[in-house]
């Protein structure tokens, strides 16, 4: 059995709990519905009861609560006959059981709610410990979303950081087993708990270049190593990223005039790309470096143990190699670029294992 390295396996799936949330949510609604019947009953009950007495609606409400709630103030109004009694004490045992069981239910929902958030944060947590090779995302919006969803598309892990905690919970409808940590991103205990000494690459993706220019410094700082993708929206602030150690910086705007144009002069190519980042079916573009460890194969024998890559070019340390010839042998240090099926990198791998 081939087994692939840490850095390429899929996304672990964090263990699920049922909670018994809704359930108890539903014993609530049920005693506080059961406690108002019974005020409502007792009332008229006291109040029918006391008629003679000349006793108010206010009395026998007061009369019904002092009995539920077996507070023992005394009789506001008399009972003298077996059935008063035995009425009186059919409020007081129902009511104060209601009581007993709403304020236990009460007590059970908050303590279920903080002691099932706590087990789900300590269950995150130590998946994130066992990742290796995966991708931090610092901002989960917009951006950060579809960076993700081009991570999960293509089996490879990520932690996702932002400080809008509400927002990471909503995600995991479209990102079921998502890894997530709440809070500030330039935060070194944060993007440590992140692993980032085991991550592959860490994207600062944020909407305020400010944030994301202490992200790429606390990034490099903690692990000089990582490739670092940052986001920058004002054009001018592109040099300074780099400057901070940023290998790549991206500028929406910049990137969208040009797709802009592309799309009016190049039409047929920019659909072809579009198809292959917005389809989770079609192809995309990889690339593999080549180690020591990996089998060097020419690329006629790697076409035949991986029928379904598309071979583009090989690349050296200087140049590339288009269209690189069937007899040409792979070789340490090369990085392969191919066009896949979105799993088709663990082809790859596989063929080159």
């Amino acid at each position: 059995m081939i087994r692939l390295p840490k850095s390429h396996r899929v996304t672990p799936r964090l263990p699920t709990r049922r909670t018994q949330l809704p359930r108890i949510l539903q014993r609530i609604y049920a005693a506080a519905l059961l406690l108002l019947c019974m005020t409502v009953i007792g009332s008229l009950g006291f109040y029918i009861t006391a008629a003679d007495e000349q006793a108010n609606f206010s009395d026998a409400l007061h009369m019904t609560l002092i009995t539920i709630t077996t507070v023992g103030y005394g009789e506001i109004i008399p009972l003298t006959s077996l059935g008063e009694r035995i009425f009186a004490a059919f409020i007081a045992l129902t009511g104060f059981g209601t009581v007993t069981f709403l304020f236990t239910s009460l007590a059970t929902f908050f303590l279920e709610s903080d002691f099932d958030y706590s087990l789900r944060r300590r269950r995150m947590e130590k998946a994130i410990k066992k990742l290796s090779g995966h991708y931090i995302i610092c901002g989960f919006g917009r951006v950060g979303r579809n960076v993700a969803h081009e991570l999960q598309t293509t089996s490879r892990a990520f932690v996702a950081i932002d400080s809008d905690e509400k927002l990471l919970e909503e995600q995991h409808e479209h990102f079921p087993h998502l890894l997530h940590l709440y809070g500030d991103a330039t935060d070194d205990d944060l993007l440590l708990a992140a692993d980032i000494a085991d991550a592959a690459g860490v994207f600062a993706v944020t909407g305020d270049d400010s944030r994301n220019l202490m992200i790429i410094l606390t990034a490099r700082q903690l692990n000089p190593n990582i490739r670092v993708v940052a986001r920058c929206h004002e054009i001018r602030n592109m040099a300074k990223m780099k400057k901070a150690g940023a290998d790549t910086v991206i500028s929406p705007d910049f990137t969208g005039g040009m797709r802009i144009a592309s799309s009016m002069i190049r039409p047929h190519v920019v659909t072809f790309l579009d198809e292959m980042l917005r389809s989770d079916h079609n192809v995309r573009l990889e690339e593999v470096p080549i180690s020591p460890e990996h089998r060097l194969l020419s690329i006629g024998e790697l076409k035949q143990r991986c029928p379904n890559c598309v071979i583009l070019s090989i690349r050296n340390q200087h140049d590339f190699i288009f269209n690189p010839a069937d007899n040409l042998t792979l070789q340490p240090g090369q990085t392969l670029i191919a066009m896949v099926p979105p799993q088709g990198r663990h082809e790859l791998l596989t063929a080159l294992s």
